[in-house]
C-alpha cells in the first residue's frame, strides 16, 4: 500500500493508496472524519473501509484533507475539503483511465463532503456514508440524490442521533431508480468504539448485494 502524494487545490496532499489487480477496475475513495476532531486517515473506520474495497479489486485510495498530517493547507469548513475529494478523484482517475465507475465513502464529517462530491460527479455510482452528521451540516442538497447507497449509525450515537438523517433518508428514498437503505449498529456510538468489526461486516453485506461476493470479484 503505496503512500502517495497528489496536487490539490491548497497544496500537496497526502495518501494511501492501493492499486488494482485488473485494468477497468472501479474506484473507491473514503474521506476521513472531521479534521479539527482529531480525524484523519488513519481512523480505524476509515482504514477499515479502505480494505473493505481495496479487497474487492477497487483502486481505493483514503487521503488527509488540507492542514492534516503531511497535507498542505488549513481547514476550509468544508468548501475546500470538497475541493480536495474532487482533486482525490481526478487523481486516481488520472492513474486509471480505463475505471468506468466510483464509489465515495465518508465517516462523520467526511460523509458530508462526500455527499456533496456524489452530486457533482455523475461517474459516482453507489456510496457508503457513516455517521452521517445530519444535525450539524445541511443535507437538504441531496434531493434528488442521483446514486443508490447506504447509510450506517450507531444506535448509540449521541453526536449524530440517527434520527437527525432519517427525514434526509426518507425524502430521497421515494426517486425512481434509486435505492437508500439504512442500517444501524446497535449499541455503537458515533466512533463505533468496540463496535468497528460489525459496522465493517455491515458494509461488506452491502456490498455483496450491490456487487456480488469478494470471491466473484476476484
Amino acid at each position: 500500500m503505496p503512500e502517495v502524494i497528489f496536487n490539490g487545490p491548497a497544496g500537496r496532499l497526502e495518501g494511501r493508496y492501493q492499486a488494482p489487480k485488473k485494468k477497468g477496475a472501479p474506484i473507491a475513495i473514503v474521506l476521513h472524519p472531521h479534521p479539527q476532531f482529531g480525524g484523519t486517515m488513519n481512523n480505524q473506520i476509515v482504514y477499515n473501509l479502505f480494505y473493505t474495497f481495496a479487497n474487492r479489486g477497487f483502486a481505493a485510495l483514503r487521503f488527509n484533507f488540507r492542514g492534516v498530517g503531511r497535507s498542505q493547507g488549513s481547514f476550509d469548513h468544508g468548501s475546500g475539503e470538497l475541493s480536495d475529494a474532487a482533486a482525490a478523484l481526478d487523481w486516481v482517475q488520472s492513474v486509471n483511465p480505463e475505471a468506468k465507475s466510483c464509489w465515495i465513502a465518508g465517516v462523520s464529517f467526511g460523509s458530508w463532503i462526500g455527499m456533496q462530491l456524489l452530486m457533482r460527479r455523475p461517474e459516482i455510482e453507489g456510496f457508503i456514508s457513516i455517521a452521517a452528521m445530519a444535525n450539524r451540516y445541511d443535507f437538504t442538497f441531496l434531493a434528488p440524490c442521483p446514486s443508490s447507497g447506504l447509510f450506517v449509525h450507531g444506535s448509540e450515537d449521541r453526536v449524530a442521533p440517527a434520527r437527525e438523517v432519517m427525514p434526509v433518508i426518507e425524502k430521497v428514498k421515494t426517486q425512481k431508480g434509486v435505492i437508500i437503505e439504512h442500517q444501524m449498529v446497535e449499541g455503537a456510538n458515533h466512533f463505533f468504539d468496540g463496535k468497528v468489526d460489525e459496522l465493517t461486516q455491515t458494509v461488506d453485506t452491502y456490498l455483496d448485494k450491490r456487487l456480488g461476493s469478494r470471491e466473484e470479484a476476484a
